[in-house]
């Protein structure tokens, strides 16, 4: 089971980006998703999860700015990134709670989100 993340790169404050995170090979299901990121020095922090059933939850820095979403279909979490700041800058990782056997924690590669003038 391999997750790829893709969709980062520089933009200017108060522009958007759209993450996308694929899952591919073989599993039963697929549970929560989500988004997290991390900037040097410091501890990989929660954006963003998305449930089986959709439920969202969201940091209070991107509250009302990003939104998560998934396509079952396409085994695709999404970050929809609106009103970007500065303080967004850092590598964006996705991660899946999959069913194989059991269920175990999958992470990407990460994609860097880089928000300056």
């Amino acid at each position: 089971v391999q997750l790829q993340a893709s969709g980062g790169g520089l933009v200017q404050p108060g522009g958007s980006l759209r993450l996308s995170c694929e899952a591919s090979g073989t599993f039963f299901s697929i549970k929560a998703m989500g988004w997290y990121r991390q900037t040097p020095g410091k501890q990989r922090e929660l954006v963003a999860t998305v449930g089986s059933g959709g439920s969202t939850t969201y940091s209070d820095s991107v509250k009302g700015r990003f939104t998560i979403s998934r396509d079952d279909a396409k085994n695709t979490v999404y970050l929809q990134m609106n009103s970007l700041k500065p303080e967004d800058t850092a590598v964006y990782y996705c991660n899946a709670r999959i069913v194989v056997i059991y269920t175990d924690n999958y992470w990407g590669q990460g994609t860097l989100v880089t928000v300056s003038s």
